[in-house]
């Protein structure tokens, strides 16, 4: 199960999971690589396989994991409390998606994570950019696309971390969150899927990772 928001259109509390494409079996070896509890192995590219459908099956995970951990906050990020997409008193996002919103506007943190969430499922259902069978070849701007959504996956992580941590506490989730965002930086920083200044949020929970990179 994972996460979708409130309101009219949105009373599917949860989102459907999505599944991987075309990676059945690279999606065993991440579960498999995963529970072995080695972070930096799993994220290292199988030998022999494609590159492509290693981003692609891994973003599809992440996508999954990040739709989770927010689900668990959604009643406690509103936009009363969440007026602004926010990571701490310094960063704050804008959400524009080049299409039907092409101006950067100023919303709520559930409604960023919102048009967030709809654009990511968006892209991961079009066949064009994440093709569904195997040998089916990605596009040439499929790189561009998974380094777009995982800036904006990273993006609910800060605004996690800086809004609604104590929440997590209190949820007893703190070890869950730490885990799912270790995975995620690492493979971010072994795919160089972010730039540098867009972590600077979480730098302190970074430089730690950065060390063999």
């Amino acid at each position: 199960m994972s996460f979708f928001g409130r309101g009219s259109r949105n009373q599917r509390t949860f989102r459907p999971k999505k599944s991987a494409p075309s990676g059945n079996k690279l999606k065993r070896h991440i579960d498999a690589t995963l529970g072995s509890g080695n972070l930096r192995e799993a994220v290292r590219l199988p030998i022999g396989e494609d590159l492509n459908e290693w981003l692609a099956v891994n973003t599809v995970d992440f996508f999954n994991q990040v739709n989770i951990l927010y689900g668990t906050l959604m009643e406690f990020c509103t936009p009363a409390t969440c007026p602004t997409m926010s990571a701490g008193p310094n960063y704050e996002y804008r959400w524009a998606d080049g299409a039907k919103i092409k101006r950067p506007i100023e919303v709520s943190a559930p409604k960023y994570v919102e048009y967030l969430m709809d654009w990511i499922e968006t892209q991961l259902d079009e066949e064009t950019i994440f093709p569904r069978k195997l040998g089916v070849p990605f596009p040439p701007n499929f790189r561009d696309v998974v380094k777009t959504i995982f800036k904006r996956l990273f993006r609910v992580y800060a605004h996690i971390y800086h809004s609604h941590f104590q929440m997590i506490i209190k949820l007893k989730e703190e070890a869950h969150l730490n885990t799912c965002f270790k995975h995620f930086t690492l493979f971010t920083l072994k795919f160089q899927l972010i730039e540098s200044a867009e972590l600077a949020p979480l730098r302190e929970l970074i430089e730690p990772l950065t060390v063999q990179y």
